[in-house]
């Protein structure tokens, strides 16, 4: 009976690693557009990392969207993002930059966070790293693969919807 709880592990670990994804070196990101993740425009609210956690999509203009992350832990802002997923080329790139609560940056001033674009599959755009998914009209996912402290990955999933007040 030992086999069956490694074999859970096993399957377990497989499962969960599976809603990220990395692009090959050398490979070329696919062709895509704005019109497939257009779904994520509007306003998302969720939790994770101990708070609440909103995101706001703006529709897509001038060959981008345009995104705001708030995660607010026992009533003050934690940290900001913001960002977007822009056309560039013939395919989708996903783009961010981080910001204590005072707006004070985490990157350096040039400096982006950048990550192309996997592959596009029914509900789910991958990019390197970071995965849209659709559940529904008033509910998406967001796995983010975060490197710890300690060097190992962790894939959070963020669960969001859309807020009814």
């Amino acid at each position: 009976m030992r086999l069956f709880p490694a074999l859970f592990l096993f399957f377990s670990i497989s499962v969960y690693t599976q809603n990220t994804l990395s692009l090959e070196e050398g490979s070329a990101s696919p062709r895509a557009d704005l019109s497939q993740i257009s779904w994520m425009e509007g306003h998302w609210r969720g939790e994770a990392f101990g708070g609440i956690t909103e995101e706001i999509w703006s529709p897509p203009m001038g060959g981008s969207m345009m995104f705001s992350f708030k995660l607010v832990v026992e009533g003050a802002v934690s940290f900001y993002e913001l960002g977007h997923i822009r056309q560039l080329d013939d395919t989708l790139v996903f783009e961010l930059k981080h910001f204590h609560g005072d707006l004070k940056g985490w990157e350096e001033k040039e400096e982006v966070q950048r990550f192309k674009l996997v592959k596009t599959e029914g509900n789910r755009l991958y990019f390197e790293g970071f995965t849209f998914e659709k559940v529904s009209g008033d509910e998406i996912n967001i796995y983010a693969s975060i490197q710890q402290e300690d060097g190992t990955q962790e894939e959070v999933t963020f669960n969001y919807k859309r807020p009814t007040e």
